[in-house]
């Protein structure tokens, strides 16, 4: 590197040592952002408005360690501009960045006393620091040069003079060997070797890596070569010694595919000791490695070399994929995670213990991934399990193939699994596991390999037991995959809190809350607030081609879960006991009061299904749908006594009475009684229109006979989610469900509508004016896609066209009354909109997320989010 450029880590901490007007403050702006300058000047001004005042330095210290604090928690590079020059100054510093697991970096600005004096000369503020500061500074400075390295600094750049100091033009930022984010996949991530040769090479083979035996012409040379599928990459997750019986040939198959660039290696805690016994360390001899030596005795000293170096060069972890993905032998935490120290290697090499030993002898360690919250997946071995299982966004592939076990894959972004069994039991387990069992049941499989697509277990179930209110209250901001984020207020939280805890279903059933619908412009077509026309004008203006139009039911809103058996039910949402499935509301309330009656009604929908060999078809074994549960009145019963039925009733009997005295006295030639007897019939004809019109919701429900359940959206089934496909799609793959049972199932009558077509646009006109006209609600439009993009921007995922007389029942019956209506088609729909597309946004991260098996706190924040932006401050009538 070149005398005019600095080298320090991307991710450090440099702490500028120099005495005061060495010139550590415009070293600092020239080479590094101003965000990432921490200087003591700045927070003594900060707290006493007075850069100089020295009686401030305590509490400016104080606020430069807080910040420094907050700086290296979020992984950025900091610089921190103060003297430093004394061990007991730096001493915090260098703990902060251990506590971080930040490099920390000195550079020493070390120039004569004379420049530092005449500089301060220069500014009247430092006109104090007189010769005697400057030289105690110096003096400091000297000593510490010999200590630096003592200290912790891992690099230190000594730059003599003013000449050298004024020579650096330029900073590079070396890049942590962990950080191989740009790399992105597909990526096949395998468990724990321990010398199982014969099962790594099924593997590979099974994963679609192709092996050639090659002969060894060269020390250099390792007998074999692999190619991968297109594009895939393997990642070993360390242990490729030990207690197995080829140990040498693993690490030849393994360092051949690390050195052609087919696959990456962090290194295991039996790598690691082996390597110290090659290095000449004293080590105990046990746990497996008695067996690696005598295996390694066979083969020339070159090849030992050659592994030595090979397990010499890991590196503790690596992040990839944009931070997206974690690779480490024991696992890492997040705040670990990209970060260099030595505390980060020991974890990511043993993992952490709680300093207590088994009945086995063996150490007790830390489930650290019980507490795991990080965004990246964490992929790790070390404990072995009987079985891969995800635990908060983690897994563990060490699945004991030495043990009689599987050698066990992830295949990533996929996340499926792909295991083989072992050939036999190398290894007896110290701690007692079912792998004999395991390996007996591989025997009795006619198929060699398993794949398994994703999906819960038991640990991750006990887990989401209890669900933390701290991730629900206060103001969140939700990252999703259509939107940016969606923002929740603190005070919506709270609303949504008193509802959900008081009146929801069980969480673990709640995985899906429907959005809001947004209506279309207000039209200006005479009596009419709505009409198909704004619908169609949208959606083309967006440049959307086709759009579906879909009959509105009248019913009420509901998400239905269901499994094949109660077995799917307690396996893939961890709810023992609880049935075969649940039917909500849109706010996650419970749709049937009688146990009976849901028992029942799930139970013929899961008989529907499986006669429309759905569950074959699909290869699932549970379901969610989105769908409009008939009639009305079943849920609204109370609304219609004390609200609409109640307004009627109240207008039969009072307008026909005020009626008959307005007219007596029109008769009479009373001056404006004709004008008020006209708008009193018009109230009364209104009154009964209303009453028609929430009649024609409401029909006795007696039995499960009474029901009708309209499904319109395949929302999930195990491993996919149906946001990818069009909603004629949709619409198709349910009737074909409604055809199984037509007495409880209802299809949902459609048109695909090419917005340029006038004659289709006309058609589908006229379809809205004769259901509507026939007492229907309306219809719904919605683009063809299920997700509609312009560019990057979201659209509307539907638009409401309601017909007039159910907006009757919105707006109240006299809506349509001369300055009633007027006054109406000032509405504004933009707020409804953007709380639609919020919500919708919400509810697709929400099934991805569970689909993808995360933990019910993340597919719960979605959930509960929908739910708060209710409370927000909408015209519930749009």
């Amino acid at each position: 590197m070149s005398q005019d450029t600095l080298k320090v880590p991307e991710l450090a901490l440099i702490l500028l040592i120099g005495s005061s007007g060495a010139g550590k403050s415009t070293f600092a702006r020239r080479l590094f952002k101003p965000t990432e300058i921490v200087s003591s000047d700045t927070c003594r001004g900060l707290v006493a408005d007075d850069e100089n005042d020295q009686s401030a330095s305590a509490d400016a210290f104080e606020l430069l360690h807080y910040l420094v604090a907050k700086r290296l928690k979020r992984g950025l590079l900091t610089v921190v501009d103060a003297t430093n020059v004394q061990p007991e100054g730096r001493k915090p510093l260098v703990a902060l960045a251990r506590q971080y697991h930040v490099l920390p970096v000195a550079v020493v600005l070390d120039v004569p006393d004379a420049v530092a004096l005449a500089r301060n000369a220069q500014r009247p503020e430092r006109r104090g620091v007189g010769p005697h500061v400057v030289a105690r500074h110096r003096q400091a400075l000297r000593k510490s040069l010999r200590t630096l390295k003592d200290e912790g600094f891992r690099h230190v750049h000594h730059l003599r003079g003013e000449a050298e100091v004024d020579a650096v033009q330029s900073v590079v930022r070396d890049r942590l060997y962990n950080n191989r984010q740009d790399e992105t996949g597909p990526f096949d991530l395998i468990g724990d070797v321990h010398g199982c040769y014969y099962e790594l090479r099924a593997l590979l083979e099974t994963l679609g890596y192709v092996l050639h035996e090659e002969p060894i012409n060269d020390v250099r040379d390792l007998g074999i070569r692999v190619t991968p599928p297109a594009g895939r990459r393997a990642i070993f997750l360390g242990d490729l010694v030990d207690r197995g019986p080829a140990s040498p040939q693993v690490l030849r198959l393994v360092m051949s595919m690390v050195r052609a660039g087919t696959a990456l290696c962090v290194p295991g805690n039996h790598d690691i000791k082996l390597l110290r016994h090659l290095n000449g360390k004293k080590v105990t001899v046990n746990h497996g490695l008695a067996e690696t030596l005598a295996q390694l005795e066979a083969e020339p000293e070159a090849f030992k070399g050659e592994v030595r170096r090979f397990l010499d060069g890991l590196v503790s972890h690596y992040v990839l994929d944009g931070g997206k993905l974690v690779v480490a032998h024991a696992g890492l935490p997040e705040a670990m995670q990209g970060r260099g120290s030595g505390a980060v290697r020991a974890f990511a090499l043993f993992g952490e213990s709680t300093g207590e030993i088994d009945e086995f002898g063996l150490p007790v360690r830390y489930e650290w991934a019980r507490e795991y919250r990080g965004r990246a997946l964490v992929a790790f071995g070390h404990t072995p399990v009987p079985d891969a299982e995800w635990l908060n966004n983690t897994i563990d592939l060490d699945t004991g193939c030495v043990f009689g076990g599987r050698l066990t894959a992830l295949r990533y972004p996929e996340r499926e699994l792909v295991a083989v069994p072992a050939a036999q039991v190398y290894s007896e387990p110290v701690r007692p596991l079912n792998y004999k069992q395991l390996a007996a049941d591989a025997q009795q499989d006619s198929r060699s390999t398993e794949h398994q697509a994703p999906s819960t277990n038991a640990a991750q179930h006990e887990n989401d037991d209890l669900l933390d209110i701290s991730d629900v209250t206060g103001k969140q901001f939700i990252e999703t995959r259509l939107l940016r984020g969606v923002t929740i207020r603190e005070e919506n939280a709270v609303a949504a809190l008193e509802v959900m805890s008081r009146f929801a279903v069980h969480p673990k059933w709640l995985l899906y809350l429907p959005p809001t619908m947004s209506p279309t412009e207000t039209s200006a077509l005479p009596d009419l607030l709505e009409h198909p026309a704004e619908a169609f004008a949208y959606y083309q203006k967006q440049g959307v081609e086709r759009v579906v139009c879909e009959e509105k039911h009248m019913g009420s809103r509901v998400v239905v879960v269901l499994g094949k058996d109660e077995a799917a039910i307690e396996r893939r949402l961890g709810l023992a006991g609880a049935g075969i499935g649940k039917c909500y509301t849109r706010t996650g309330r419970n749709f049937f009061t009688d146990g009976a009656l849901e028992t029942a009604f799930l139970a013929r929908l899961r008989d529907a299904l499986t006669t429309a060999g759905f569950w074959e078809r699909f290869g699932t074994d549970w379901v969610i749908l989105d769908a409009e549960l008939l009639p009305w009145s079943a849920k609204a019963q109370e609304l219609v006594k004390t609200q609409y039925a109640a307004v009627a009733a109240a207008a039969n009997a009072a307008l026909p009475q005020a009626e008959a005295v307005l007219a007596e006295a029109a008769a009479r030639g009373l001056a404006g009684a004709g004008a008020l007897l006209a708008r009193t019939t018009a109230r009364r004809e209104a009154a009964a229109h209303y009453a028609d019109a929430y009649r024609r919701y409401c029909w006795p429900v007696q039995s499960l006979d009474d029901f009708k359940l309209a499904p319109f959206h395949l929302l999930a089934t195990e491993g996919h989610t149906y946001f990818d496909r069009d909603h004629a799609w949709h619409m198709e793959t349910l009737r074909s469900l409604a055809l199984a049972d037509p007495g409880l199932l209802r299809a949902t009558p459609y048109r695909v509508v090419p917005l340029g077509d006038p004659a289709e646009v006309e058609a589908a006109t006229q379809w809205w004016t004769d259901l509507t006209a026939a007492g229907g609600e309306g219809m719904v439009v919605k683009p063809y896609d299920f997700v509609a993009l312009k560019g990057q921007t979201l659209l509307q995922p539907a638009l409401k066209c309601r017909g007039p007389e159910y907006l009757r029942i919105i707006y109240g019956p006299d809506y349509l009354l001369p300055g009633n209506l007027e006054r109406l088609r000032q509405r504004n729909v933009k707020a409804k909109r953007n709380l639609a597309l919020r919500e919708f946004s919400l509810g697709v991260e929400g099934l991805e997320r569970f689909v993808a098996c995360q933990p019910l706190r993340r597919v719960h924040q979605c959930v509960f989010g929908v739910l708060a932006l209710e409370s927000e401050a909408v015209d519930p009538r749009l």
